[in-house]
């Protein structure tokens, strides 16, 4: 700076007016360029910073979507292995094949049994109202994540139908005619019976459609799961 105040004292006092004009624009110039380096550094600074957040914004999201992908995998595992049992309980009621009453009796004690994903969290919602979202790029994610949350409320809303109907429907049509402790059946004809075994068909389309669900919620985890990843790589 010391350099530049002397040339310029030099150029008044030799009275050079234009070169002096030359020397002041270019002055100018230098120090434009100077303040405009240091605004696209602090950019930079700040875009990296944001790039960063980002990046680990992704990481926890996949952490959380994986764990969930577990739970409902394991949920789908229990809801399958019921619905072929009751599957084939309403077999036997529909052939009315008392030979094969013990064999019922064992499945209808496990009417009560239902899966249950119980998801409280929410991610897309907590992101909004957190302002993170805005620091997410990828539209696509963003989309993902509100679709799946959508799924999960779903999945919620079909396991409480679930529960529901064993508590004010099933439990109180099996416990008159069956005995807990070892399955056996005490009744036999309101078991073997049109309006028992419309139960067990209203249970079955219920457990049908949450397997649907199920389903749906783990492609869209995997296609939101292979969106963070190529971010991340």
């Amino acid at each position: 700076m010391k350099l530049f105040r002397n040339l310029r004292e030099a150029l008044i006092n030799k009275g050079n007016l234009k070169r002096y004009l030359i020397y002041a624009i270019g002055e100018i110039f230098l120090v434009m360029i100077g303040i405009s380096l240091a605004f696209q550094l602090d950019n930079w600074n700040e875009n990296r910073i944001k790039e960063s957040i980002e990046v680990k914004y992704y990481e926890n999201i996949k952490d959380q979507l994986v764990g969930d992908k577990a739970l409902i995998e394991e949920q789908k595992m229990f809801n399958n292995s019921y619905l072929q049992q009751f599957q084939y309980a309403n077999q036997i009621i529909e052939l009315n094949d008392r030979n094969r009453v013990d064999t019922l009796g064992l499945i209808i004690r496990n009417l009560t049994q239902y899966s249950d994903f119980d998801r409280q969290g929410n991610i897309y919602e907590t992101m909004v109202n957190s302002g993170e979202i805005k620091l997410l790029k990828n539209k696509d994610i963003v989309d993902g994540i509100r679709v799946l949350e959508e799924k999960y409320l779903y999945i919620n809303r079909m396991e409480n139908i679930h529960y529901d109907a064993m508590m004010k429907h099933i439990i109180l049509a099996i416990n008159p005619v069956i005995k807990f402790s070892n399955g056996e059946i005490q009744k036999p004809d309101q078991i073997y019976n049109y309006e028992f075994q419309n139960l067990i068909i209203s249970l079955i389309q219920v457990m049908n459609e949450k397997e649907q669900v199920y389903n749906e919620a783990i492609g869209k985890i995997d296609k939101v799961t292979d969106l963070i990843n190529k971010e991340l790589f």
